[in-house]
């Protein structure tokens, strides 16, 4: 009898956007100063690899994902290490000659019916990861929009813009250091988050 073929393994969940961190040589935009000394009008950017790498919500929520995504890869590996060791307990019992057609029909149609139910808990389960995965990068988003929001409002630039490690889809190539405000920014984004942590606690 045909033995029964196990998924060989799970799709990786969605990596987190700070894990994507390039190395920095690949944009050559100069390093960030502690304190920008752009004046009110002037077009500024910030580095968003860096605000990912640093930024306190982003590192606490990246916690949260990582903490649920290996509870749930465990208990996938559990369920498929035990589909897997039932399938071969089948096929040893059927090679042995220890069971009858009709019993070994019924036992391979059940483990038939394992292994699908088995292959709908990991696409489920992979589809809810990746729905909290954007959920969440969608509250960091949301959380840096509207702090440049209420930054730029004391800085007064004419434009605010946000680079990256990949050149290829980064609007700044390169740019004077005294336009870079990733550490103002970044500092300013902690500072808010811990306040809005102390509130969340009273």
């Amino acid at each position: 009898m045909k033995k029964i073929i196990l998924l060989s393994g799970v799709a990786a969940l969605l990596a987190f956007a700070s894990s994507c961190n390039q190395n920095q040589a690949a944009a050559p935009v100069q390093p960030a100063t502690a304190d920008s000394t752009a004046v009110a009008g002037s077009i500024v950017f910030f580095n968003m690899d860096k605000v990912m790498e640093g930024y306190d919500m982003a590192n606490d929520l990246k916690s949260v994902l990582e903490t649920k995504t290996s509870g749930i890869q465990a208990e996938i590996d559990r369920r498929g290490s035990k589909l897997e060791k039932d399938a071969q307990d089948f096929q040893n019992k059927v090679d042995k000659g220890l069971l009858t057609t009709s019993v070994a029909q019924a036992q391979y149609q059940k483990l038939q019916q394992q292994q699908q139910e088995y292959q709908q808990f990991v696409v489920r389960k992979n589809q809810e990861m990746a729905e909290e995965q954007q959920v969440m990068m969608n509250q960091i988003a949301n959380a840096i929009a509207e702090f440049v929001e209420v930054y730029n409002v004391e800085h007064q630039y004419a434009l605010i813009l946000a680079t990256a490690g990949d050149i290829l889809s980064t609007p700044v190539v390169t740019g004077s250091a005294s336009l870079d405000i990733t550490e103002d920014l970044l500092a300013g984004l902690n500072a808010e988050y811990i306040k809005t942590k102390e509130s969340s606690k009273k």
